[in-house]
């Protein structure tokens, strides 16, 4: 893959930074000095050099927090597989010993282009630092996690099954939509959301009976999240619009008009609503009735579907 503009500018100088000794100097500073080290630990992962590495991994076990604290900004700054490693192979011997933010920031910068590291250490984890990594795999998940993360899906963590939720519709896995569709229907609403957005992304119509079922959610962000996914369902938009109708739910109702609006595809509907050939004439008014009043009608609609 080439390289863009900002990678080969930072390729030059860290080159420069090799060539005048810049980073040995403050790879020296950040092991030997103590009365400027926590400016020499930051300023080192600054250079993103792979060669800071260990000497920042040294830092983390520094008995003094502002080092440590620094250390973790530094590997967080060089955002590489290898310093992942590093910070967790710290937090798996030592526990949480930094503040949470810092170390998720830290880790999210260092995980994304390898999630995959996550994965051994969630294994043992456990309190908070177990929802600490829960929250980064569900930031930097992605389609190279595959169906590694399907047994997150049942962990007793809530974070972790939003997490989940979040890398299966990035994945290619068969079980995604069934997995998903399972999720969708957690007691916790934050999960339920991740799994309605996953389930939106497949852009799959075997996806529509459970995003009809999220449009009638009791928490107002799924219902919209579902119905933001049964909008991008264009081929099927008659259809949908017509079993939203039936289910005579008007949150459900406003939440599927509001993502039609908010995409402009009101007057489309409406206009393939009046060519479709499969729905009978008052079948058909009554749907153009509610499309147009954004109300439903006291008798309710049922359509051949």
């Amino acid at each position: 893959m080439p390289l863009n503009h900002q990678d080969r500018k930072n390729q030059r100088l860290l080159r420069f930074l090799r060539a005048s000794g810049l980073i040995e100097k403050q790879i020296f500073e950040a092991r030997k000095l103590h009365g400027w080290r926590r400016r020499s630990l930051v300023a080192l992962g600054r250079t993103r050099a792979p060669e800071g590495i260990p000497a920042l991994a040294e830092a983390l076990r520094d008995n003094d927090s502002e080092n440590r604290n620094a250390a973790l900004r530094g590997l967080g700054r060089v955002g590489s597989p290898e310093a992942a490693e590093e910070i967790l192979s710290w937090i798996a011997e030592s526990g949480l010993k930094v503040p949470a933010l810092p170390l998720q920031t830290a880790l999210v910068n260092c995980c994304r282009e390898r999630p995959q590291v996550l994965l051994p250490y969630l294994q043992y984890a456990e309190g908070p630092l177990r929802e600490v990594l829960g929250r980064v795999l569900g930031e930097v998940a992605g389609p190279s996690l595959g169906a590694e993360v399907i047994p997150l899906a049942g962990d007793k963590l809530p974070e972790l099954r939003a997490s989940a939720a979040r890398a299966l519709s990035h994945t290619h896995s068969g079980h995604a939509l069934e997995v998903l569709t399972e999720l969708a229907r957690d007691p916790v609403w934050f999960v339920r959301l991740r799994a309605v957005v996953a389930l939106g992304e497949l852009h799959e119509p075997r996806a529509i009976p459970q995003l009809l079922v999220a449009l009638t959610d009791a928490n107002r962000l799924v219902r919209m999240r579902a119905a933001e996914g049964l909008v991008d369902l264009r081929e099927e938009v008659v259809s949908i619009f017509a079993q939203v109708v039936a289910a005579r739910d008007r949150y459900g109702l406003h939440a599927y008009l509001a993502a039609l609006e908010n995409v402009s595809r009101e007057v489309p509907l409406e206009t393939e609503l009046q060519n479709t050939s499969w729905l009978e004439g008052p079948e058909k008014d009554a749907l153009l009735k509610v499309l147009r009043s954004g109300k439903l009608l006291e008798e309710p609609v049922v359509a051949q579907l």
